[in-house]
C-alpha cells in the first residue's frame, strides 16, 4: 500500500462518474475543513495481508493526526501512487477496514465514494508534516 498524506484547511469534492459499476454513490458533493486527506492505493502485494497493511497504515495516519492535532480524516482511494494494483474487492475490503479502524481510534473518517472518479480542490498547508507519504 502507498499512502500520500495531506494536511489540508479544506478539502472538497464532487462525483464526477463511477469509474467501476458496483461503485455505490453515496453522496454527490462534500466539503471537510481541518483534516487529513490520505490518498490509499492498495497494492497487488497486500493481498496476502489484509491486517498488517490495515493496522499499518492506521498507524502511520494516526501518528501524522496527532503531530498535527488533526481529529478529522478523509480516505480517498487513488490507484495512481503505484504501478500495482490489488483486486477491486479486496482493495473496497481493505478501504473500508481502514476506515472501521480509525473511527474506532476515535476520529471523525470520512470517505469518497470507492469506486468513482471525482472531481476535488484541496487547500493543504505549507509546513514539512503537510505532505507526507509511506509505503505500507
Amino acid at each position: 500500500m502507498k499512502i500520500l498524506m495531506f494536511n489540508t484547511e479544506e478539502f472538497w469534492y464532487r462525483v464526477y462518474r463511477k469509474a467501476i459499476e458496483s461503485a455505490e454513490v453515496e453522496n454527490g458533493e462534500e466539503v471537510v475543513k481541518d483534516a487529513l486527506v490520505i490518498f490509499v492505493n492498495v497494492e497487488q502485494e497486500d493481498e496476502g495481508r489484509l491486517e498488517t497493511v490495515v493496522r499499518k497504515a492506521a498507524d502511520n495516519i494516526a501518528w501524522l493526526a496527532r503531530k498535527t492535532g488533526r481529529t478529522a480524516i478523509v480516505l480517498h482511494s487513488f490507484a495512481h501512487l503505484s504501478e500495482s494494483k490489488a483486486d477491486v474487492e479486496f482493495s473496497r475490503d481493505l478501504f473500508v477496514r481502514l476506515r472501521d479502524r480509525l473511527a474506532a481510534k476515535g476520529y471523525t473518517v470520512t470517505a469518497t465514494p470507492f469506486g468513482c472518479l471525482n472531481e476535488f480542490r484541496i487547500h493543504v498547508l505549507g509546513d514539512s508534516l503537510a505532505k507526507v507519504w509511506k509505503s505500507v
